[in-house]
């Protein structure tokens, strides 16, 4: 299966990995490493999370972050990476 990042998803991650750069020192790195690996995992575990508003949520492994996304029989389409610490009202709009 193929994985796309849509471009919401991209910006999510670049707030993420701009917001642990200002933590320390290459930890925005180490962020973008571990999502990375979190979303190359859907090649084998692609469908077994839970759903919430019609996406998938992937927890990511160390960050507090979620993965939201959606398949068909080809292609993984990632469509937000958002950190769980968020208003859920936030999340809920940005998932509709």
């Amino acid at each position: 299966m193929n994985i796309e990042i849509l471009t919401e998803a991209k910006i999510d991650l670049s707030i993420g990995a701009e917001f642990y750069e200002k933590q320390s020192q290459n930890l925005g790195k180490y962020f973008l490493d571990t999502i990375s690996s979190d979303i190359e995992s859907l090649h084998m575990y692609c469908g077994i999370h839970i759903k919430i508003q019609n996406y998938h949520r992937l927890l990511s492994k160390r960050f507090p972050y979620s993965i939201y996304y959606k398949y068909d029989e080809s292609t993984i389409y990632i469509y937000a990476i958002l950190d769980c610490r968020s208003n859920p009202v936030y999340i809920d709009i940005r998932l509709k």
